[in-house]
């Protein structure tokens, strides 16, 4: 053995000595403090038979996690993944109880409850040792590093990796440029700021379109294309059903749609990876992928991630552990609102603490463990989703506390990243944006005392309940939990086929975008047909105070914007005359126009009322943090790139579009002699993510 190989060997087994001890002496203390486990014989035993009995019940828990633990988890990967993560203390429990059977003499015994208690701090201590101890040492980090991405060079290709750089594009889900900025200013994000102080990355705002949500925006930045796309759901009359973004079925309809719209397979068809996304943009390993969670059996690996991660029992329990504490945490905060009567506010009760604590935690420890793995595989390029701050921002605000603690624990995850890509066996550029920002307000129903489907029903003359059901957050989090439990994405009333009667209209809302729909009528409404079968109806909803606008077709002036007191201004006029869309910005015009050009559009557009001196809007769904609309930060996210790209856009332009944010993408792979995106109308199927095991290199969630 060199001396090279004798040195990593003899630090590897010195660090393994030291988490060894450590157990050890966490065991003996825990012996003394928990009456119901005990490492002595009912006649008792001296200090150094005790200390032997922990020390041979500590290296069989450890042995035993490292041997048995992978095969587990790989056992129950039919589990959904939260059941998985809620049984790890039951499991590691399961371990110490048999290792402790292991020790002779049967001096080692602890009941059940007390073993999961014992293991849980058990390997959280021998994690946080072996994690500080390579931390504190830089050439042993370096080397273990190093010999992770030898390992997963030996499984692929040999040799040494590519000379060309690959590139790491991190979605912050829902930061508005602004609230970046601000961010950075505070000292928040003193990643971001330091790479932006030393001049090494560039910051570029870019405009979504009418859509500003998830879904159209990351399927154009994605896959080049987000036609047809008109708000996060809408009704389709040909097919009579319902397409919901972040539903499994309908991402996967999307996707094909763009694929066929483009003729390629997206941004990531050569030596991609897609990681907590709705899309695949094309890659070919995928994890946590919406779009793909829909496939039966074998062909859906959606969930792949969670096994990768959860394979190490020490990932497994600290995830836990932060878990709890997030649940702990969002308990407090939404305590201290309502006690302190702060308003807005929304519910924050039932599951959402456990949804936030899936997104803020699970989910970002999953997919920066993806990212983590494809860069020591050397992949060309990865995609990632971090979608912490969206669902915060969604219940808390989008510049409340609760959404600033995320975007800090967000920076150390960059941070993270950062410094991975110096030890990857290729040199990396990292890229960060953004799918859309969010416009604060509170909801339509808590100003007016009615949500925009009751607002409709009045106005077509039908009842309207006593009590009407709330819209539900369409937010990506409970998306990306539903396909974990492998439950229906579907919500109340969110059917594939609508139940309601023919006759009367289907309202659904996106943000502060609403849309108004009548199934029985085979085409788009005009506005005089609609005037016809409701005259009260556009009055109505024009002259509300919380509406902006409408978009209606008619057969007079084709497409028009109503307002306010009658007025009624073609899309072609808007330049000159842009009435009630003066207060949403110069290119509200042409987002509208786009929009209208949609074969799905609704038969009636519903933009809520916005506030341009307070930046609010109002949102037709349970949020007080919004998107999805036009108005405010919403439409106004942001793209962070190294200076060594060219410019985004050229001096004075602006960015506008998800598509054009695809084409620049496309263009920077380029640059850095990545992979070239080639015209393939036939999309390839993604293949297994055999080579994604990076469950040894996690986040340090200091937060917990």
């Amino acid at each position: 053995m060199g001396e090279g190989r004798w040195r990593r060997f003899a630090g590897t087994c010195w660090r393994s000595i030291a988490v060894w001890a450590v157990s050890t002496v966490t065991m003996l203390v825990l012996a003394g403090i928990l009456p119901d486990f005990q490492l002595q014989s009912d006649s008792g035993d001296s200090a150094t038979r005790i200390a032997i009995t922990a020390a041979l019940g500590a290296g069989a828990f450890g042995i035993l996690s490292a041997l048995v633990w992978p095969l587990l988890v790989r056992a129950l990967l039919l589990v959904p993944a939260l059941v998985l993560g809620l049984a790890v203390f039951f499991l590691n429990g399961g371990l110490l109880i048999f290792a402790l059977a292991l020790v002779p003499d049967g001096r080692g015994e602890a009941n059940p409850e007390t073993a999961v208690v014992v293991a849980a701090v058990m390997s959280a201590v021998a994690s946080a040792t072996g994690g500080a101890l390579a931390v504190r040492d830089d050439d042993a980090y370096r080397r273990r590093l190093y010999r992770l991405a030898d390992r997963r060079r030996r499984r692929g290709s040999a040799g040494a990796g590519p000379s060309t750089p690959g590139t790491v594009f991190l979605q912050l889900d829902g930061v508005g440029h602004d609230v970046l900025r601000d961010a950075v200013d505070r000292g928040v994000m003193p990643t971001v700021g330091a790479w932006l102080g030393a001049g090494t990355h560039r910051l570029t705002p870019w405009r979504t379109d009418w859509s500003s949500q998830t879904g159209a925006s990351q399927l154009g930045i994605l896959h080049g294309s987000n036609y047809d796309v008109p708000a996060f759901r809408w009704y389709e009359k040909d097919t009579r059903e319902i397409q919901v973004s972040n539903r499994p079925t309908s991402a996967a309809e999307l996707q094909r749609r763009a694929i066929e719209h483009t003729g390629d397979g997206g941004l990531l068809t050569l030596d991609g990876a897609s990681r907590g996304n709705l899309f695949s943009g094309g890659a070919e390993q995928v994890a946590l992928v919406l779009s793909v969670a829909a496939r039966r059996g074998k062909e859906n690996r959606s969930r792949a991630g969670y096994f990768a991660y959860f394979s190490d029992p020490a990932n497994a329990v600290r995830t836990a552990l932060s878990f709890v504490a997030e649940v702990v945490r969002e308990t407090g905060q939404s305590t201290r609102a309502r006690l302190a009567r702060q308003r807005p506010r929304v519910g924050r009760g039932g599951l959402y603490p456990f949804i936030r604590a899936f997104a803020t935690v699970v989910e970002r420890d999953v997919v920066v463990a993806a990212v983590i793995g494809d860069m020591l595989a050397g992949r060309s390029a990865v995609y990632a989703d971090l979608v912490a701050y969206d669902e915060v921002a969604h219940h808390s605000g989008p510049v409340s506390r609760d959404a600033e603690k995320v975007l800090a624990r967000l920076d150390r995850s960059l941070a993270l990243i950062a410094k991975v890509a110096e030890h990857a066996p290729r040199p990396y550029r990292i890229v960060v944006l953004s799918d859309h920002g969010q416009s604060p307000g509170e909801t339509f129903r808590a100003r007016y005392g009615l949500g925009l489907q009751d607002l409709v029903r009045a106005g077509c003359g039908l009842p309207v309940p006593r009590r009407a059901r709330r819209t539900h957050s369409g937010a990506e989090a409970r998306a990306a939990v539903r396909a974990a439990l492998r439950r229906p994405v579907e919500e109340g009333g969110e059917k594939h086929r609508p139940a309601s009667r023919r006759s009367e209209p289907i309202v659904l809302a996106s943000g502060n975008l609403g849309l108004v729909s009548f199934p029985d009528v085979p085409h788009r409404m005009s506005k005089e047909e609609i005037d016809a079968r409701h005259p009260a109806l556009l009055p109505t909803l024009a002259n509300h105070p919380g509406i902006g606008f409408l978009l209606v077709r008619s057969e007079k002036h084709g497409a028009v914007v109503l307002g306010a007191r009658g007025a009624e201004i073609p899309l072609a006029d808007l330049d000159e005359c842009p009435g009630p869309l003066a207060d949403f910005g110069a290119h509200a015009a042409d987002a509208v126009r786009r929009t209208d050009s949609f074969p799905h559009t609704a038969d009636i557009m519903v933009n809520s009322w916005y506030d341009p001196a307070e930046g609010e809007v109002l949102a037709f769904e349970e949020q007080i943090g919004s998107h999805g609309g036009l108005g405010g930060a919403q439409g106004h996210p942001f793209l962070l790139a190294p200076e060594v790209f060219s410019p985004a856009v050229a001096q004075g332009a602006e960015l506008v579009g998800a598509q054009q944010v695809h084409h620049v993408l496309r263009r920077w792979l380029r640059e850095g002699s990545g992979p070239q995106v080639p015209v393939d109308k036939s999309r390839h199927e993604p293949a297994p993510d055999a080579s994604f095991t990076a469950a040894t290199v996690t986040p340090q969630d200091k937060s917990a």
